[in-house]
């Protein structure tokens, strides 16, 4: 495993595991953190057997955003710093498999955007959403005004823009932030479990509901049908797809090997 300082990385059961392990400083993202965030992000998409990816942290904060104490740097490393939490959330909308937010504690800021940036989201009961940015005086950033109004809508995002309310985690599941709500200490076994079941799915089918969904907000009907269309064509040539019917009229449970 790659020998990272500020966060861990696991792989077991087709399943990577990137967990923010910076816990006395709130897992905050400084840039070395972004940068290691991202060689982890490429490294899971270049290795086959990851067919899930969890994004997670240490101890009471799942992150708290952007590390204020290097927000005063010369710009050219601020802009520097801040491109890598945004080539991070990419390569998670990009991601050939489910990417799963698993947030353990507070999301903040920063923090918020990358677990919306996540395809599906766990949080503990104990969990905490707030955007922060404007308490701070500063803008929403770190692609919180590109996710959360497609979850909540504008009129609620703008409500945690500027209000900077705390969220608890029911609240977050009510507003459509969170899929699922589970005690603390199920928190870790059920992510997991979670993941391990969509990596023994077909990866490749995952892959492109993500894509087309994605598309589907920003393309018109006739273009978002074509691509629709493309992709099933493309889905007929995979192995998995050819199994998944096999196993239909064999009536039997298919074995996806994401290919």
């Amino acid at each position: 495993m790659p020998d990272y300082r500020s966060i861990r990385y696991d792989l077991r059961d087709n399943v990577a595991t990137i967990t923010f392990n910076r816990p006395d400083a709130a897992n905050a993202i400084d840039e070395h953190t972004s940068r290691e965030l991202v060689d982890a992000l490429v490294r899971s998409e270049e290795n086959r057997e990851v067919r899930a990816l969890i994004l997670t942290g240490n101890g009471r904060f799942f992150c708290a955003g952007a590390d204020l104490r290097a927000i005063f740097t010369p710009a050219d490393e601020l802009k520097t710093g801040v491109s890598f939490i945004h080539v991070a959330a990419s390569k998670i909308v990009r991601a050939p498999f489910p990417v799963i937010s698993v947030v353990n504690g507070t999301a903040a800021g920063g923090g918020m955007g990358l677990a919306c940036a996540c395809d599906l989201m766990i949080a503990a009961e104990s969990a905490r959403f707030i955007m922060a940015f404007t308490r701070r005086g500063l803008s929403p950033d770190s692609t919180t005004t590109y996710f959360l109004p497609r979850r909540i809508g504008l009129g609620r995002a703008l409500e945690l823009a500027y209000l900077n309310r705390t969220l608890t985690a029911q609240e977050a599941l009510d507003w459509g932030i969170a899929n699922r709500v589970v005690a603390d200490a199920e928190l870790p076994r059920a992510a997991h479990a979670m993941a391990a079941e969509l990596a023994q799915g077909a990866t490749q089918a995952f892959a492109a509901a993500k894509r087309l969904m994605h598309q589907g907000c920003v393309e018109t009907l006739e273009t978002q049908i074509e691509n629709e269309v493309r992709t099933i064509y493309q889905m007929l040539a995979t192995e998995d797809t050819r199994e998944a019917i096999r196993a239909f009229n064999e009536k039997r449970t298919p074995v996806f090997r994401g290919r």
